[in-house]
């Protein structure tokens, strides 16, 4: 995103950490929509949509609702008169907003770019820097986080959420001794002459009815003595 290279944003967390060299901004912008918020504390109309808009935002980035984190960045642009108002405005934000600095020219430059004439305005931007939409403060208002889905198609995202819930579910990461548990612990019985069933002795020692199956040989060799020693001393 090379409307903000050179320039300065500050992340909206307790420690204001700043995005200052073009490898951090990149990182943080690449592939993403952006959603540049101009407003100011002392716009009413601005405080009856930030409960709507930070709401729009977490439940499209926070992984409680979310599998993972949507592509879109938020950024608070201030028309605020002080520092101060600013602040207030912020703390009504996201932590993983950013912002311009309350000194930065840069913020009026961006206001002219984009015409802005009325607060709140949310301006929509692809990630090549392109106008997405003017203002969406009503499309959030009125579709909530479906609009989301509108955006991701009109600007073509490349979505790196490829993976279904059910599919990433299956990824899961397991325990050290899990295949082993899962294909490998096992009670063999087999038939005597006469008929009759008895449990056999496998190799692990101690353990009645466990049968390594060739397991020198297989992918689970390397945690075989893992789960032995881990074992040994349970009989």
């Amino acid at each position: 995103m090379e409307l903000f290279l050179g320039k300065v944003l500050v992340m909206n967390n307790w420690d204001k950490d700043e995005l200052d060299t073009e490898r951090e901004i990149t990182l943080r912008l690449q592939n993403r929509l952006l959603m540049l918020f101009f407003g100011s504390a002392g716009c009413e109309r601005c405080q009856d949509f930030l409960p709507t808009l930070k709401s729009f935002h977490k439940r499209l980035t926070d992984e409680f609702y979310v599998m993972r984190s949507s592509q879109l960045v938020l950024i608070y642009v201030s028309m605020d008169a002080t520092e101060e108002k600013q602040e207030t405005v912020l703390e009504d934000l996201p932590d993983s907003c950013l912002f311009l600095q309350h000194d930065d020219s840069y913020k009026k430059e961006l206001e002219v770019m984009f015409e802005v004439e009325e607060t709140p305005t949310v301006v929509v931007l692809r990630p090549d820097g392109s106008v997405l939409s003017p203002n969406a403060v009503q499309e959030i208002c009125t579709l909530g986080t479906d609009c989301f889905q509108n955006w991701q198609e009109g600007a073509e995202l490349i979505d790196r959420n490829f993976e279904m819930a059910e599919e990433f579910d299956d990824h899961k990461m397991r325990s050290v001794t899990d295949p082993l548990r899962r294909f490998k612990y096992r009670v063999e019985k087999k038939k005597k002459k006469d008929g009759e069933e008895e449990e056999e002795e496998g190799e692990g020692e101690g353990l009645v009815g466990v049968k390594w199956a060739d397991t020198e040989h297989s992918r689970f060799a390397p945690v075989k003595s893992v789960f032995l020693s881990l074992t040994s001393g349970l009989c």
